[in-house]
């Protein structure tokens, strides 16, 4: 039964990774890389080879996925019948070996009183994967899963703002607006470090190229890129808009005019191990993107939430001192009518929902 185990295991692994290596080169295709690109705004923390065979297989059609264990412990449970997408899951496995003993102060190996090298059995860790099932939310029932909300923020004017301002803080270099003579929407410089932005832009189209040049400025800068330069104008371009259109993807911000039609002609003649690197870099700096912009606008709700509850207390503070204020009504008159301060009680509700002129300042400094 366990060499049966074995052997199908090993033949689920081998089916996998032929479909990587077949997806790989399809995956340049126009449609289909953008449909890769939507998976990666979906699950920017998965592997390129897991996003890859999950692209295959919904066509980008995915949200939040998880296996059956994992999905079980956030209170939601696979419906019954649904089947789940394979994919690759690290298996590490332990083995004994034996090697020469090494002194820890001198770093040199151990010899005997004979000058023959000591030997001790060390355990080695061994990288294997094995293959799992994973399940989109929409086959699962249970427990509603919280979210950060992002996608109402963007869609108004304060998103917008809020956005912009988590942008520029995650951004290491300032990003300015200006009128660019060259016509381009904007651009990052090498030299000076700063990020310029076409000025009087719409808010959709002014957030697409600030991630943009942000992507550039994280991946081609000159002294940080670990490649120096080495890579061609068309593939830093390649990189750029895919980091762009993921991130934007993942925070619902339009990105119906985005084309990749050219990636095909980009990727012709390249072999499997180098397509395979630059989505990596793709995915790995969108993650990063997206994790570091989360945790901003995270920080910008916890503020605002913050700034309203100081606000509220105040007014509570501010009606309990004037109910204070009035003077003790006649013992016989407090007889047939209720007191003051019950009257506030009753109503404290209505009392605090009715914000004053100094509340709307208040929040609106916050927002």
């Amino acid at each position: 039964m366990i060499k049966q185990a074995r052997e199908k295991q090993a033949q689920e692994l081998a089916e996998v990774i032929e479909q990587l290596e077949q997806g790989v080169q399809g995956v340049f295709n126009s449609e289909d890389y953008k449909r890769f690109l939507d998976v990666v705004a979906k699950l920017p923390k998965y592997s390129v080879n897991n996003l890859l065979l999950i692209a295959m297989k919904t066509e980008g059609k995915t949200s939040m996925r998880q296996n059956f264990t994992a999905w079980k412990a956030m209170g939601r449970f696979v419906k019954k019948g649904e089947k789940g997408i394979k994919i690759l899951a690290p298996s590490p496995y332990t083995i004994q070996r034996e090697q020469n003993k090494i002194d820890k102060a001198t770093g040199q190996p151990v010899f005997d009183q004979d000058g023959e090298p000591v030997k001790e059995q060390v355990d080695i860790t061994m990288n294997a994967f094995k293959v799992v099932r994973t399940f989109d939310i929409s086959q699962t029932d249970g427990k509603e899963i919280p979210s950060l909300g992002v996608n109402e923020l963007v869609g108004s004017i304060e998103g917008y703002g809020t956005l912009m301002e988590a942008l520029k803080k995650v951004c290491p270099v300032p990003i300015s607006f200006e009128d660019i003579d060259s016509g381009a929407k904007g651009f990052y410089h090498q030299i000076e470090k700063r990020i310029a932005i076409q000025d009087g832009m719409s808010e959709v189209q002014t957030v697409k190229t600030a991630i943009h040049e942000m992507a550039h400025q994280k991946l081609h800068d000159a002294i940080s890129s670990d490649v120096m330069g080495s890579e061609s104008r068309s593939q830093k371009e390649v990189e750029a808009e895919s980091v762009a259109y993921v991130v934007c993807q993942h925070y619902g911000i339009n990105t119906s005019d985005y084309s990749f039609g050219y990636v095909a002609g980009w990727s012709e003649g390249k072999e499997t191990p180098e397509l395979k690197a630059s989505l990596n870099t793709i995915r790995l700096a969108a993650a990063d993107m997206i994790t570091a912009i989360d945790t901003e606008l995270e920080h910008s709700r916890e503020a605002i939430e913050v700034g309203a509850a100081a606000v509220d207390g105040k007014e509570k503070d501010a009606v309990s001192l004037s109910v204070d204020k009035n003077p003790e009504p006649d013992k016989k008159e407090a007889k047939r009518k209720p007191s003051v301060r019950k009257n506030v009680q009753q109503t404290k509700g209505k009392v605090v929902k009715q914000p004053t002129k100094k509340t709307k300042v208040k929040e609106e400094a916050c927002v």
